[in-house]
């Protein structure tokens, strides 16, 4: 069984940006999931304006307890980015990947879950490092299941139930940090 999801994949320098999202229901969930969507567009164009190089990916950690809802934000973004088919958990296959096409371009969305892994030894047998590395969107859910070798993720998606303050039972509070200047323009959109 995981790890506490509180614990992180390493220990993170202070982030650039923190914001904390309160998502009452589903619908709240799936509307943050297209303003992410949108977020992920804005930033791709907007990379591409200032600085003539091609966007260089977006790493996206989802922590949270086992039905948080890391998946239903996951489903929201994909289809919020014109994926139209189904969106399955990669619980048993590890990874599912999306080829889309969207405003700022054709986009690779790689959307892994960990929960399975036993030993981060296991994410470096399976050669995941090349989808990191190709300028694709990876939302990965369990990542404390690799341990440190995801290195440090652009942003970091922690759901968890909410204070007293929501009495919603389907409630949940999203935490995000941003740790690098792409999730932090990311997030700012948001």
């Amino acid at each position: 069984m995981p790890e506490s999801p509180s614990r992180t994949t390493q220990d993170l320098s202070a982030a650039l940006l923190e914001r904390r999202f309160e998502l009452r229901d589903e619908a709240a969930t799936l509307a943050f999931g297209e303003r992410f969507a949108r977020a992920i567009d804005a930033t791709r164009k907007h990379a591409s304006i200032a600085s003539s190089e091609r966007f260089h990916g977006l790493q996206v950690q989802l922590i949270g307890d086992l039905g948080a809802g890391k998946t239903t934000l996951v489903r929201a973004t994909l289809r919020a980015l014109g994926h139209v088919g189904r969106v399955k958990s990669p619980t048993y296959t590890l990874v599912e990947p999306y080829s889309l096409v969207i405003e700022s371009g054709p986009l690779d969305v790689y959307h892994f879950d960990l929960y399975r892994f036993a030993d981060p030894a296991e994410w470096a047998d399976a050669g995941f490092r090349e989808y990191f590395d190709a300028g694709a969107v990876c939302l990965v859910e369990w990542p404390q299941q690799a341990g440190g070798l995801l290195g440090v993720p652009d942003l970091v998606f922690a759901l968890s139930l909410p204070d007293e303050g929501i009495s919603n039972e389907e409630g949940r509070v999203l935490t995000a940090r941003a740790f690098s200047e792409t999730g932090k323009s990311c997030l700012e959109r948001c």
